[in-house]
């Protein structure tokens, strides 16, 4: 099959006095949300403590819902906490990444298999729409929206599968890569992130044919070639890798 992808291509409210559980879940979700994408998208150096006062001013929370948040990104192994001094951003060795891309790789690996089993033509459709959304922030060099699309275009195959042992596993071990995940798009010499949209072509390509054995192995490539991609980038002097965003 043939590419078509180039080479280049406020602070949040208090909810309302009598708003009740649902408004505070919505408020949490929000801190979550904003928080994740600040730690993933590196705004905090590697092994950084995490500035909790800045946090509380940028987001217009107090500390207490800050640290509820960083309770859940922990869980996620996004970052560590630490007794009586706060938390700092997780930093994980070349080997630690060698070993959670190939665990990540065989999940997706089999998840991809189980998927071509069970996944109806309206989930099919509901990643292609994931997919054209994905290809449109890429087109745009919009980092951020890309990085959401291909999350949940990843995760919608997972869940795709209908195990949910797998599932479960999938996103203890997802939590702790995605930060480095997001960072390998700039590793510069391979072209990552044209690279990555070819292979998510091939992906979809292969889903809508319900083709098991091939979407395994695309599948499996694919997160050997973030791996690669995410260590290349480990490797780059800290100005080349800033360069390079």
């Amino acid at each position: 099959m043939k590419s078509t992808i180039p080479d280049t291509g406020v602070p949040i409210a208090p909810p309302a006095a009598n708003g009740g559980d649902r408004q505070e879940a919505s408020l949490h979700g929000e801190i979550l949300l904003r928080l994740r994408d600040y730690v993933v998208e590196g705004n905090i150096p590697e092994g950084g403590r995490v500035p909790e006062r800045q946090l509380c001013e940028m987001l217009g929370i107090s500390r207490t819902p800050l640290r509820e948040a960083l309770k859940v990104l922990a869980a996620e192994g996004l970052i560590e906490l630490l007794p009586n001094r706060g938390a700092r951003v997780r930093q994980l060795s070349q080997r630690d990444l060698e070993e959670l891309f190939d665990v990540m790789a065989g999940l997706e690996s089999l998840a991809g298999r189980l998927a071509c089993e069970a996944i109806t033509d309206a989930e099919i459709t509901a990643i292609e729409q994931l997919h054209y959304e994905m290809y449109g922030h890429y087109l745009h060099r919009d980092m951020h929206g890309y990085f959401q699309a291909n999350q949940r275009i990843h995760e919608s195959i997972v869940a795709a599968a209908r195990n949910e042992t797998l599932k479960t596993a999938y996103a203890n071990f997802a939590g702790r890569i995605r930060r480095v995940r997001y960072s390998a798009n700039f590793a510069r010499k391979r072209q990552r992130w044209a690279e990555a949209m070819r292979e998510h072509e091939a992906i979809l390509d292969a889903l809508r044919r319900r083709a098991a054995s091939e979407l395994s192995d695309i599948l499996f490539q694919h997160l050997r070639n973030k791996r690669a991609a995410a260590i290349e980038h480990l490797s780059e002097p800290q100005e080349d890798a800033a360069a390079s965003s």
